[in-house]
């Protein structure tokens, strides 16, 4: 039978925590993924680099208010925790020593009845009270508890049933009862602390866990797929319309924030700031801010009103004043990006193109600090660039030719922004074209593949001039199959775009609160009809345009669709917009060929195996036929009879011949 006891000095409690602790410490910690450098790749603007720094020392803090996430806190409390009990039990003291007469009198267990007298009686000579002055450092007390110790274990061992016990069961008595220790004080089982530990536990598993688990049911049901409020949703799905423009884009975008909350605390003076950027913005946009206006005074939403007042100041690139309101536009912008992917998301399921793009292109705006227009104009594209303003009057159209046109001038600012556009995200579609795998044509319901080939090519030329080397006729058809064959690779692969060395470079963008790398949207539309055709795909992390790559400076990526089930030409086109530069979009016609099965060669055709045509006289055969399909033809009564007749003739004659010849 075992004998339970509970852990009084609380030591066994402190190891079940520290193995606890560190099952789930070393894999959080190992998780932690050490911090990427934020390189200088990218544009080199002074307004980029400054806007790099400033990102820098927010997410890092200061001496004075480090900035720390959730789990990092809770990995370094954790590891304070581990610590302390690791240093409690190191420091413990153990009371729970095993009685050893053979220790206490300093001889081996092997040794005789005969040598154990001799030594007790050498020891007695020594530590009897008699012979023994008490000290400074060892009163009477332990001399004479010590004399017991040694009398005991001399009896003990004298006695040759001890003995035996000692040797076989460790224990002078003999074997004992299973003793099992709880990892718990006893203080938490005696019968006086009953009400609290009852009150503890059903804090915990009435209060807590139930709130915890309730919080996070309701708040996945509150939230759609995207990460917004399911009333978000509801408010974008009703504010789309298939003939959206820009500003009704811009209002839907808006309508989320009577839901969308806002972290940051308002402090003294907020509303007297929103107020003057509120004039402000009339001043400037009368017109759409009055629009605006109309939709969130109606049902009185300060929230969204103070969001709003704070995106238009972004768009403007107004000063704010007060650090709680530039902590709350901040946040503000980083949570855009959700909402417009739950607005585009909204607007492909309705396949509607001209909503589609706007939603796409707001990005750009909201990225460069550009008031939103239907169509961007010159001013818009020029005023990207660093330090450029709507007040200067540049005459180049082309960003190439405005570097040139401040450099004649002996502008100040054309080093600036000669940096800006020599690490210009201009993208290049170098080819386009939709594919089958193994197949020669494309057939109805067939999976096809449209493949882009892409890169970066800034409005500057390099300053170093690569003189490329003229090839010959049987390079150029090697290298042609080689590209040939990696793109055949590529095809067979489940990645959407092809092995890429590095991640790319930060975007120019010096008024958006965050590191951004550039990307674009591949759209594939009908414009005729104003449809989306396949939901777009986003791509990311282009390569610049390398003259050392050699014929394979650009990155492939695919978009995966079904054929139409019709035979037939297609007239489509493909769109790439960005969701960093305003007016950077490439376009191209991609009309898709659509053949019958029937073009498809002998070889190439199905095996009639797989399927076989229905007879014609079975039910299945009557409906294919009823349909226009192929069917097997059957045989006519007068045919099976005029066979039968045959047969039986033939029987008969069979029988005479065998007669004749018995005869």
């Amino acid at each position: 039978m075992a004998n339970y006891s509970y852990d009084e000095g609380g030591n066994m409690a402190a190891y079940f925590i520290i193995t606890f602790l560190a099952l789930i410490l070393i894999p959080l910690t190992l998780s932690i993924s050490p911090s990427k450098k934020k390189g200088s790749e990218g544009c080199q603007c002074t307004l980029c680099s400054q806007q790099r720094l400033n990102i820098s020392k927010r997410e890092k803090g200061s001496i004075f208010n480090p900035q720390f996430s959730t789990k990092s806190l809770f990995i370094i409390g954790g590891w304070i925790v581990f610590a302390f009990f690791s240093y409690r039990v190191a420091n413990a003291k153990l009371d729970n020593k095993v009685y050893d007469p053979f220790e206490i009198l300093g001889i081996s267990m092997s040794a005789t009845e005969k040598e154990i007298k001799s030594h007790y009686k050498k020891l007695s000579k020594i530590y009897h009270p008699d012979k023994v002055k008490a000290t400074v450092n060892e009163t009477i007390e332990q001399i004479q508890n010590r004399f017991v110790d040694l009398t005991k274990a001399y009896k003990s061992l004298t006695d040759e049933t001890i003995r035996e016990n000692l040797r076989k069961y460790g224990n002078p008595d003999g074997p004992q009862q299973t003793s099992v220790g709880i990892a718990l004080p006893k203080w938490i089982v005696e019968s006086k602390n009953n009400v609290w530990v009852l009150g503890v536990y059903g804090l915990i598993f009435g209060g807590a866990l139930p709130t915890l688990v309730g919080r996070w049911w309701f708040g996945s049901r509150q939230k759609t797929k995207d990460g917004i409020k399911a009333s978000s949703a509801a408010a974008f799905f009703k504010a789309l319309r298939e003939d959206s423009t820009m500003d009704d884009v811009v209002a839907a975008l808006g309508k989320a924030y009577k839901w969308e909350s806002i972290k940051a605390k308002s402090k003294t003076g907020d509303a007297a700031e929103l107020d003057r950027l509120e004039k402000n913005i009339s001043l400037v946009v009368p017109k759409q801010w009055e629009t605006l206006r109309q939709s969130f005074d109606a049902g009185k939403d300060t929230n969204q009103r103070k969001a709003m007042i704070l995106l238009y100041a972004h768009f403007l690139r107004l000063n704010i004043e007060k650090p709680s309101l530039q902590q709350a536009q901040t946040q503000i912008l980083l949570q855009t990006p959700l909402l417009l992917n739950a607005l585009l998301n909204i607007a492909i399921a309705r396949n509607w193109l001209t909503t589609t793009m706007h939603v796409m292109r707001l990005q750009s705006y909201l990225a460069q600090a550009i008031v939103p227009q239907v169509s961007p104009a010159k001013q818009d594209r020029l005023t990207q660039l660093p330090e450029i303003t709507s007040k200067d009057s540049l005459k180049g159209d082309d960003l190439a030719e405005v570097v040139k046109e401040l450099e004649a001038s002996n502008d100040n600012r054309s080093d600036n922004v000669k940096k800006a556009v020599s690490r210009w995200g201009r993208l290049e579609l170098v080819d386009a074209a939709y594919k089958v795998i193994g197949e020669r044509i494309i057939v109805p319901s067939s999976i096809v593949y449209l493949t882009v080939k892409l890169r970066l090519s800034p409005p500057l030329p390099s300053s170093t001039v690569v003189t490329k080397k003229e090839e010959s006729a049987e390079e150029v058809k090697r290298s042609i199959k080689l590209n040939d064959q990696k793109d055949e690779e590529f095809l067979m692969t489940r990645d959407d775009a092809e092995p890429m060395q590095g991640e790319g470079t930060w975007a120019h963008a010096p008024y958006w609160p965050e590191n951004r790398k550039p990307g674009w949207w591949l759209v594939l539309a009908d414009d005729k009809n104003s449809r989306v055709v396949v939901p777009p795909m986003k791509l990311t992390n282009v390569p610049f345009s390398n003259p050392d790559a050699g014929d394979r400076d650009y990155r492939t990526y695919k978009l995966q669709f079904q054929a139409p089930q019709n035979p037939g030409i297609y007239t489509w086109k493909i769109y790439l917009v960005s969701d960093t530069f305003i007016g950077e979009e490439v376009s191209k016609n991609m009309t898709l060929k659509i053949d019958d099965v029937s073009a498809l060669n002998a070889d190439e055709q199905p095996s009639e195996d797989e399927i076989s045509d229905p007879d014609e006289d079975t039910l299945a055969g009557q409906m294919t036929a009823m349909r226009g399909g192929k069917v097997k033809k059957g045989v006519s009564r007068a045919e099976a009879s005029d066979d039968d007749e045959s047969t039986t003739d033939d029987g008969e004659e069979s029988e005479d011949d065998s007669s004749s010849d018995s005869d």
